[in-house]
């Protein structure tokens, strides 16, 4: 399967060590860029708006091949949901309205 632009990917980088989550809008022969969030924010993320409260914004951000050590589409795996599955199923919400603002 080829990774394209649309997809719902988490990428691990280095230097500084991170994973982020969300939509891949382009791939480069710099980098790529998408629209996120760090995954350490997802759990608090996901609480935050099934209570209806805000504080956790996506960005769009741009990460240099250099920084990227993997990049996975983010997509069902047997019995565990895929991130974007459970932010659907807890939230209510696609997750591109989310990401576009137009909750």
């Amino acid at each position: 399967m080829k990774i394209e632009a649309g997809a719902c990917v988490v990428v691990s980088l280095c230097e500084p060590r991170e994973k982020f989550w969300g939509i891949l809008d382009e791939i480069h022969a710099a980098g790529i860029s998408l629209r996120g969030i760090d995954l350490n924010s997802f759990d608090e993320l996901l609480r935050m708006l099934v209570k209806g409260e805000s504080g956790i914004y996506p960005a769009t951000v741009f990460f240099p091949l250099r920084r990227i050590e993997r990049m996975y589409v983010d997509e069902n795996n047997g019995y565990l949901p895929a991130l974007k599955t459970q932010f659907e199923e807890r939230t209510g919400q696609t997750l591109e309205s989310w990401l576009s603002g137009k909750e």
